[in-house]
């Protein structure tokens, strides 16, 4: 029997909005995303097929207020109700609380427990080495579940070889940095390098947090361009994907679908899986129960 591989590729800010003049996403060329689709991804899209799933689902959590990062974050992979536990939603990186939780129940030392093999696809720079301080409140809930499973970070030099994606897709952000070696990237191959890293792992995350970082600037023109950017991208990582490796996308909360506000919105948000178990995603209805999803799954 073939063993099910996932990538899950979490879009920091990305909810299912109107599809008005505000949305993004209802204007974006985005060829590969809507033949899939046959559509746009905007509120109310839905599809459901043997490989297919997409559907809107919820990130509040039944806590009010509006959806924030840490906690959102930590609900995704960990698998457990962080506003929850909190009372409330917190925003940016984890408090010692959540911290507590990541460590206890992070996905990759999850992963690890299971003998899943799994890697955090993302690349770090030197700088991050250097100031490396493990006492610090400015880590984000990735950085903090590979440290609670005591995980290899991937460096420049593994971005150079094709074995990491850097956080932007295409290492824009790093062609600016003194001594800085590596190339820019067109967003195709970027995806291309995400799928071949199935060829050695069962279970890869990689985060990309641009749409966030835009939605709260809100720029149309920048992103219109990331959305299209976005869209090469996922044409590399499904292009020649094997049977066996499924791709899952999804979020902590929406931003980026509506522009007119600048800031987080309660809108659902999409839940993308494409692959073989599709299927066994449907029952999903919260960013808290796709943890469980992949590893019931894997």
């Amino acid at each position: 029997m073939v063993k099910n591989k996932l990538i899950f590729v979490f879009l920091d800010g990305i909810g299912m909005g109107k599809e008005d003049g505000y949305n993004p996403f209802a204007s974006a060329l985005m060829p590969t995303l809507d033949s899939l689709l046959g559509g746009k991804l905007v509120r109310g899209t839905e599809v459901y097929k043997n490989n297919l799933l997409v559907k809107g689902i919820d990130a509040c959590l039944g806590v009010s207020g509006v959806p924030q990062s840490a906690t959102g974050q930590t609900a995704l992979f960990t698998g457990v109700n962080a506003p929850e536990i909190l009372g409330h939603h917190y925003p940016a990186y984890p408090n010692k609380e959540l911290i507590s939780v990541i460590n206890e129940r992070s996905i990759f030392k999850y992963a690890d427990e299971q003998n899943i093999k799994s890697i955090f696809a993302n690349s770090y720079t030197d700088g991050f080495f250097k100031s490396f301080d493990v006492n610090t409140d400015n880590y984000s809930v990735t950085t903090r579940c590979m440290l609670a499973a005591n995980s290899k970070f991937n460096t420049t030099e593994d971005l150079g070889r094709g074995k990491a994606v850097h956080w932007d897709i295409t290492n824009f952000t790093l062609q600016d940095t003194p001594g800085n070696g590596i190339p820019s990237i067109v967003p195709y191959m970027a995806g291309q390098n995400l799928l071949h890293l199935a060829t050695e792992y069962d279970l890869i995350l990689y985060e990309c947090f641009l749409p966030d970082l835009i939605g709260h600037r809100k720029d149309m023109e920048k992103a219109t361009a990331f959305l299209e950017t976005f869209d090469s991208f996922l044409k590399g990582l499904i292009d020649e994907k094997s049977p066996n490796v499924n791709i899952l996308i999804s979020s902590d909360h929406g931003n980026l679908e509506d522009l007119s506000t600048g800031g987080h919105t309660k809108n659902l948000v999409p839940l993308f899986c494409l692959g073989s178990l599709a299927p066994e995603f449907s029952s999903v209805n919260r960013i808290d129960q796709i943890f469980d999803g992949i590893f019931l799954n894997l």
